[in-house]
């Protein structure tokens, strides 16, 4: 029987959306997280001359035959989860080993991929994407990825008004056992004479675009869920993370030559699903600004009724829209 195989989070609510569309569809679903394998989740693969990867993978309260597999829905599972009586060494040699069998047979899978690990893997690279976008057609801000102060000094005096710092990977990290987020800041004068600590990693540096509201634009397949993203403060207004409260969303549409362009993106890095970021600004133009190939959708479902997880659901299940 062809049945989606979901890979998440155990208490990942998104995918739990995405799993009841499907189950009120009638659809066969396995779902695992990766920290199930090896204590809750069983693995027998099979492959030889004759047939691709077979056997399965159960756990305490289903089985899947890999060979059944019509689709796989990827999404930030949790690490692998060892017997605590393993020392460090073994687990991270089990760790290995677990990546490179578990991981390396659901990716041999040929189905249908929202998305293909190692399309997400790459995809997730900034750097990339705005190469990508550039070479789609899509307008970027002017943008440097340094560790050298003379660097960011000469890239402001030739940008024409303010600069922004931003994460080049994720902006969260856990001190203290606090999570921490990392925003994106516009940078004063006092900034740029005081870059001291910039030569210990890499920064991104980006010219400041002027904005009428933001668009985080959903793409699952070919379809295209906009929504603008109106700050209601100064501090989300320079990064809308840092008040959520005060944001108002709105559903629109994506204008014909930036749809094709954000296609065309689609395509060259081998995604569909991903969450882009754009700045729109006083005058109606988009600026892309990054894409996540893992990005979170459910509050914009939320807020603005676009049915994204029904369009996640068409996708895993190949029906045309």
């Amino acid at each position: 029987m062809p049945t989606i195989l979901i890979i998440a989070a155990r208490d990942d609510w998104p995918t739990d959306r995405v799993v009841k569309t499907l189950d009120d569809r009638g659809a066969t679903v396995f779902r695992m997280d990766a920290a199930d394998f090896p204590q809750e989740l069983a693995l027998a693969g099979r492959v030889d001359n004759w047939n691709g990867w077979g056997g399965g993978l159960s756990n305490s309260y289903r089985s899947v035959d890999l060979s059944d597999v019509s689709a796989c829905y990827y999404r930030a599972p949790n690490p692998f989860r060892f017997p605590d009586t393993m020392s460090g060494p073994e687990q991270r040699f089990a760790a290995a080993q677990a990546r490179a069998g578990l991981g390396g047979i659901i990716t041999a899978l040929d189905c249908r991929w929202v998305n293909h690990p190692s399309a997400m893997s790459r995809a997730e690279y900034k750097p990339l994407q705005l190469a990508a976008a550039r070479e789609c057609g899509l307008a970027i801000p002017p943008t440097l990825i340094t560790n050298r102060a003379d660097a960011v000094r000469t890239f402001a005096g030739e940008i024409a008004g303010p600069l922004i710092c931003k994460p080049v990977a994720s902006p969260v990290f856990i001190e203290g056992d606090e999570l921490k987020t990392v925003y994106t800041r516009r940078l004063t004068e006092d900034d740029l004479a005081d870059l001291d600590g910039i030569e210990t990693t890499a920064h991104l540096f980006q010219a400041w675009m002027d904005k009428a509201h933001e668009v985080r634009l959903t793409v699952v397949g070919d379809r295209m869920f906009a929504a603008e993203v109106h700050a209601g403060s100064a501090a989300a207004h320079e990064d809308w993370r840092r008040d959520y409260r005060s944001l108002r969303y709105k559903a629109t549409e994506t204008p014909p030559a930036v749809a094709e362009r954000v296609r065309r993106y689609m395509r060259t890095l081998g995604l569909r699903f991903a969450a882009l970021d754009f700045i729109v600004s006083p005058t109606g133009e988009w600026t892309f600004l990054e894409a996540n190939p893992c990005g979170q959708w459910d509050w914009i479902q939320a807020a603005t009724e676009l049915p994204i997880a029904e369009a996640i659901a068409d996708e895993l299940q190949g029906v045309s829209t």
